[in-house]
């Protein structure tokens, strides 16, 4: 079973930059598909980005343009590359994966995520 831990939240300005980082213990990501899901207080979590195992990805309508995920193998590490960071970002932002095999496109549904992370904070001050 895989455990993901994420890292580099934090606080920044409107229109600041952050970097995420999603690191799997107990195993590769290389048979996952990975998602990142965000949750603010009072709201459902929502998909933010989804990155395939077979390579392809997918960003909410809302990140599109500002946000960037990707993996290195190497470092066998998932980042989520956040730019122009808004308020309405803030959020306790988690990664997320799946066995490859059990999704044909990288999805935005948390549902069909198995192993979750237990999160990192953003706040974006305006």
């Amino acid at each position: 079973q895989v455990q993901l831990v994420e890292s580099g939240g934090g606080s920044v300005q409107a229109g600041g930059s952050l970097r995420l980082s999603c690191a799997p213990s107990g195993d590769t990501f290389i048979t996952y598909s990975m998602g990142w899901f965000r949750q603010a207080p009072g709201m459902e979590r929502e998909g933010v980005a989804a990155l395939h195992g077979y390579g392809t990805i997918n960003y909410a309508d809302s990140v599109k343009g500002r946000f960037t995920t990707s993996k290195d193998y190497a470092k066998n590490t998932l980042y989520l590359q956040m730019n122009s960071l808004k308020p309405e970002d803030a959020a306790m932002y988690y990664c997320a994966a799946v066995p490859q095999y059990l999704l044909v496109r990288p999805s935005l549904l948390e549902t069909e995520y198995k192993y979750w992370g237990q999160g990192t904070q953003v706040t974006v001050a305006s």
